[in-house]
């Protein structure tokens, strides 16, 4: 079975992963300088949206939990990495740096233990911190046990002020011991190779390249005629055939051997392009991009990887059936590729709309698949057990990721001005519905009627009530009497809709009505001055 778990990925690996359970772990923890890394979402314009989530908030900044970690680390009972951690500290001091690295060094002892003997742990991260991080996978796993340094180019180029443009990821590889698990994976031959090595097609248009078929030395047991399907008796090279007269059969069985055109001359073999594996692949990933803007993988997910990119990790270090791990699985791209290879999976997550964008997207890509999700409701007890422990943002966080739905002003000082989260729609994500969230009891229409201004004063087409309480009639009369939302080109939805959480568990984002482009749309007129098309007013 597969899991999903909320949570600090530290809790769960010490409560709910036993020892020498897991085949392959793959972790991209989120850090960068200027602590963007905890930007969910990109605004529809591109740059970071109120749309956040503060998942991270004081994680990396030298508090009582980093001193925590540091402790633990101490007394960990691994002699070299509380060693390494505590001259780390000497040098650096108590800075955010050093609580970062405290609390990853927490973590990679933990994931260590979770890791078969004949496993491997593969780190993404980029330079800003990958020379400090290389020290502590040496101290946890062993400087023995590093494998590769790998570099994945993840731009063709960037315009960086006064430095070389900065272009790719490190990604560490190492093993748990020297009994570690490779399959060998291999790359595309570039066009100018394949045009000029395999420049011979057979008949049914198969590429291949000519290969001597001699002897690199005399070897008198190979020296014999071979007589060829086509008749003709071939004499053997000086230093005798490269092959055994069996073998030299089945290859000219196969089509195999490309007869010459005089009667002196030597057979070759065909070398055909469509049974070579291709160059095997080194530690400079160069031929899997990042995602661009349009990419059909894309989920708005800034530190999003490609899938390809991971299948890349998961084929060279696991078989089918071995047990993945991500213990920051984001927006569960490691996942993904698992369910895909047919390996078996745990994904970790500390926020509550990364496992809802994971349940999601593994619902979409995969009509069969069964996972387990553990940390969040399981049904309208849970659900009204979360309201009453009084962590009502922590229901609303969990609420919103069931619509699939953007938290709003969250994570912001202030109040939220009645808006809990967003949903977008359109092309372009230019439409926009705002969501209220209540955890509350007792609802009544005087809510439906500040959500109705709420929508008006923000310019919003759609108002979404999502409500663990069921609607009152009047509550109900109020929102129908809101009218419709209509836009040209869209199929009409109500303008205000009420929707149980119930509802919302069982249904998801369908749960939620959002204007979409009809069957009969027509692109809008062109501007005749500009010649630009003009933008649908949503």
């Amino acid at each position: 079975m597969n899991h999903l778990f909320y949570g600090d990925n530290l809790h769960v690996l010490r409560d709910s992963i036993k020892d020498a359970s897991i085949d392959l772990i793959y972790l991209d923890p989120p850090f960068n300088s200027n602590a963007s890394y905890n930007i969910l979402f990109k605004g529809t314009a591109g740059g970071n949206s109120a749309a956040q989530i503060e998942a991270f908030d004081d994680t990396w900044h030298w508090n009582d939990s980093a001193e925590v970690a540091f402790g633990d680390v101490m007394r960990c009972g691994n002699a070299a990495a509380s060693t390494m951690l505590r001259a780390m500290r000497s040098f650096l001091g108590d800075n955010d740096m050093m609580a970062y690295l405290a609390m990853m060094a927490v973590r990679l002892i933990e994931l260590h233990r979770v890791l078969k003997p004949t496993g491997s742990l593969y780190l993404h991260c980029d330079p800003t911190a990958s020379h400090y991080l290389k020290i502590l996978l040496d101290a946890v796993f062993g400087a023995e046990n590093f494998i590769n340094e790998i570099s994945w180019k993840r731009y063709g180029s960037h315009n960086d002020s006064k430095t070389f443009g900065r272009v790719h990821d490190v990604i560490f590889y190492y093993s748990k011991s020297d009994k570690f698990l490779f399959n060998k994976q291999h790359g595309e031959y570039d066009e100018a190779y394949v045009a000029e090595r395999f420049r011979f097609r057979d008949a049914d248009g198969r590429r291949w390249a000519e290969q001597n078929l001699s002897s690199p030395s005399p070897r008198p047991n190979l020296t014999y005629p071979f007589i060829a399907k086509n008749g003709i008796t071939y004499q053997p090279p000086a230093n005798g055939w490269k092959f055994t007269s069996d073998r030299m059969r089945e290859l000219d069985d196969a089509n195999a051997l490309h007869y010459p055109a005089k009667l002196d001359g030597r057979l070759r073999q065909k070398n055909y392009l469509d049974e070579r594996l291709g160059p095997p692949v080194q530690d400079v990933w160069t031929d899997i991009g990042v995602l661009g803007g349009t990419s059909p993988e894309r989920l708005g997910y800034p530190t999003q990887k490609p899938v390809a990119l991971l299948e890349r990790i998961l084929s060279a270090s696991s078989n089918p059936d071995d047990v993945v791990h991500d213990p920051f699985c984001g927006c569960g791209t490691t996942v993904h590729a698992a369910q895909k290879l047919g390996r078996q999976w745990v994904g970790i997550d500390v926020t509550h709309l990364a496992i809802g964008l994971i349940e999601k997207r593994l619902r979409e890509a995969f009509a069969d698949v069964q996972f387990a999700t553990h940390g969040v409701p399981q049904d309208i007890d849970g659900a009204r057990d979360l309201a009453r422990r009084g962590q009502y943002h922590e229901f609303e966080k969990w609420a919103l990721s069931l619509i699939a739905a953007q938290p709003g002003n969250m994570g912001k000082k202030g109040a939220d001005k009645g808006i809990d989260g967003n949903l977008f729609y359109g092309a372009k994500s230019e439409g926009r519905a705002i969501v209220s969230v209540k955890a509350g009891e007792n609802v009544n229409v005087a809510m439906i009627r500040d959500l109705r201004g709420v929508i008006e004063r923000e310019g919003a087409g759609v108002g979404v009530f999502l409500t663990l309480a069921p609607p009152s009639r009047p509550m109900v009369t109020e929102a129908a009497g809101a009218g419709l939302c209509q836009i040209a080109g869209f199929a009409s939805v109500p303008r205000i809709q009420i929707v149980t959480i119930q509802e919302a568990m069982q249904l998801r984002d369908r749960a939620v009505r959002l204007p979409a482009r009809t069957a009969s749309f027509k692109p809008a007129a062109r501007d005749e001055v500009t010649g630009r098309q003009k933008s649908l007013d949503l």
